[in-house]
C-alpha cells in the first residue's frame, strides 16, 4: 500500500516544506511547521471540481448596463451593534468577529442571533466549542426565551452545511472557525489548511443560499486573528471585540467592511443580563472624572463617525532611581516620549529626573495624532499641580518644532464638546473658522493655538 505524501505547512504563513525544519524559510518563524497529509493530486475535468457547483457561468456586460438595486439590511435589534455593521446585516455576507476569549463574544452573537430570530427568522446557532446545554443556560440568563433560535453542538463543517441546507435558516452563527474541521484534511482544526477550507466552504454557502453567516475568530498573544491571513480578505467584515476584563465596558471595532466604513466603533456596557448598548459613550468614559484634579485633560476623538470624549490622565514624580520611568496606557509609548521631548525642548519643562504615567481613563485606546495636545496639557498640568478647568476640552496634532497642526473634523469634536457642558475648546488655529465660531451664541467658546506655548498659556493661566 502506498504511502500517503506528507508536507510540513508553517501555522504562520502557510508554507509547506518537504521536510520538518526548526524555523519556518519564508517567515522566520520558529516551531511553526506542522505535519500534513498533501492534497492528492487530480486530472479531472474543471466540471467536477468540489468547488464548481457554486460558480455561475456569465458573460461581460457593460458597465453602464449593469443595474443597481439596493440591498435590504436587516437588523440584529441591537442599535450599537448595526452601526458597526454600517446599518446592519446584508444578505449573503460573511462576518468575521474576533476578540479575547471570555470578552463576550459569544454573548454578543447569542444576544443578537435572539433579536434576529424574532423580527427576521430562523436562526441556526452552531456551537464548536459549547453543548447546547451550555448555549441554553447562557440564553436563560440573556433571557433569550421562545424563539425559533436552533442549537447545533458540532464540529465537522459538512455536518453544519446540511443543518444549513435542511433549516435554510435567516442567519447562521460559527462559533468558532478555528475549531470546527473538515473531512477532506487530516490535519488538526485550527491548521492553516482547516481554517482556509472551513472559511471557503461557508463563504460559497453563504453566497450561493443568500445567508448571512457570522464567524467567530480566536485571537493570538499580540491580538491579531489566529490563521491565515485569508481568512480576513475571505470574509466581507472583520470586527474587534475589544475590552478591558476588569471595566464593563466593551468595544466593537469594524477593521473592515466592504458594506459600511471602516474604523466604526460600537460601545457596550457587560451586565448580569448580558450586553447593554451605550448610545452615549462620552457620558460613560467621563462619569467618574475627578474635578479639580492636576493632570486631567479631556479630549474629543472620533472613531469612525462618531465623537467620543475621554479622560486623559497623567502623573509625574520625582524619580528616586537614575533612570526615569515612561508609561503609556492607552496611547503609543513612542509617541509619548516624542511630546514629552518636545515639552522640554519647545515649552521649557524640565523632566529628565521625573517618571511620567499617562493613562487613557475607561480602558480605551486612542491612535489618532488629535491627542497628542491633550497629552501635552495633562502632563504639563501634574508638572505644575495646577488643574485645568473642567469645562475646557483639548484636542490637537503636536508636531516635532512645537505648532499645533489642524486634525480632520474640527467641527464635528467641538459639537460633541458643547453637547456634553463644555464652554470652552482649546484647538488648531488652522481649524477655527469665524463663521463655526459658537461663542456668539454662548453654547461654546473657541481658543486657537499655533503653539504648544500658546496652549499652555490658555490652560494653565
Amino acid at each position: 500500500m502506498k504511502t500517503p505524501k506528507v508536507v510540513f505547512v508553517c501555522q504562520e504563513c502557510g508554507a509547506q516544506a518537504p521536510k520538518w525544519m526548526g524555523r519556518c524559510t519564508e517567515c522566520g518563524a520558529w516551531n511553526s511547521l506542522v505535519e500534513e497529509r498533501a492534497a492528492e493530486s487530480t486530472t479531472a475535468a474543471p466540471s467536477n471540481n468540489r468547488f464548481s457547483q457554486f460558480s455561475t457561468s456569465s458573460t461581460a456586460r457593460l458597465y453602464a448596463e449593469v443595474e443597481m438595486s439596493r440591498g435590504v439590511r436587516l437588523s440584529t435589534g441591537i442599535g450599537e451593534f448595526d452601526r458597526v455593521l454600517g446599518g446592519g446585516v446584508v444578505p449573503g455576507s460573511l462576518i468575521l468577529l474576533g476578540g479575547e476569549p471570555g470578552i463576550g463574544k459569544s454573548t454578543l452573537l447569542l444576544q443578537a442571533a435572539a433579536h434576529f430570530a424574532r423580527s427576521v427568522g430562523p436562526v441556526l446557532y452552531a456551537s464548536a466549542e459549547e453543548s447546547e446545554h451550555q448555549v441554553k443556560s447562557r440564553g436563560d440568563r440573556l433571557g433569550v426565551g421562545d424563539t425559533p433560535l436552533y442549537l447545533l453542538s458540532e464540529t465537522c463543517i459538512e455536518r453544519i452545511l446540511e443543518e444549513v441546507a435542511r433549516l435554510s435558516p435567516a442567519l447562521v452563527v460559527v462559533d468558532s472557525v478555528q475549531t470546527v474541521w473538515s473531512n477532506k484534511f487530516q490535519s488538526a482544526p485550527g491548521s492553516i489548511g482547516q481554517v482556509r477550507e472551513a472559511a471557503t466552504q461557508f463563504l460559497f454557502a453563504a453566497k450561493n443560499q443568500n445567508i448571512p453567516t457570522v464567524l467567530v475568530g480566536h485571537v493570538t498573544k499580540d491580538g491579531s486573528l489566529a490563521g491565515p491571513k485569508v481568512l480576513e480578505h475571505v470574509v466581507d467584515t472583520v470586527l474587534y471585540f475589544e475590552g478591558e476584563r476588569h471595566h464593563s465596558h466593551r468595544v466593537v471595532r469594524a477593521v473592515k467592511n466592504r458594506f459600511g466604513a471602516v474604523s466604526e466603533l460600537g460601545v457596550f456596557e457587560m451586565t448580569g443580563t448580558g450586553l447593554r448598548p451605550v448610545p452615549n459613550p462620552s457620558r460613560l468614559f467621563l462619569s467618574e472624572r475627578a474635578s479639580g484634579a492636576p493632570g486631567s485633560a479631556v479630549v474629543c476623538c472620533v472613531e469612525g463617525s462618531r465623537p467620543i470624549l475621554v479622560e486623559v490622565q497623567a502623573l509625574v514624580s520625582t524619580s528616586t532611581y537614575g533612570n526615569p520611568r515612561r508609561m503609556a496606557i492607552g496611547i503609543d509609548q513612542n509617541r509619548l516620549a516624542l511630546l514629552l521631548a518636545v515639552l522640554e525642548k519647545r515649552a521649557g519643562l524640565s523632566l529628565a529626573g521625573d517618571d511620567v504615567y499617562v493613562n487613557i481613563a475607561g480602558g480605551m485606546t486612542i491612535d489618532e495624532p488629535a491627542a497628542d495636545l491633550s497629552v501635552v496639557a495633562a502632563v504639563a498640568s501634574s508638572v505644575r499641580n495646577r488643574p485645568l478647568s473642567d469645562a475646557t476640552a483639548v484636542f490637537g496634532e503636536v508636531g516635532l518644532s512645537g505648532e499645533i497642526r489642524g486634525i480632520p473634523q474640527a467641527a464635528l469634536r467641538v459639537k460633541e464638546a458643547a453637547q456634553m457642558g463644555f464652554s470652552r475648546v482649546i484647538l488648531p488655529a488652522g481649524n477655527v473658522d469665524p463663521a463655526d465660531n459658537l461663542q456668539g451664541d454662548g453654547r461654546c467658546e473657541l481658543v486657537g493655538v499655533r503653539t504648544v506655548g500658546e496652549a499652555l498659556d490658555e490652560l494653565i493661566a
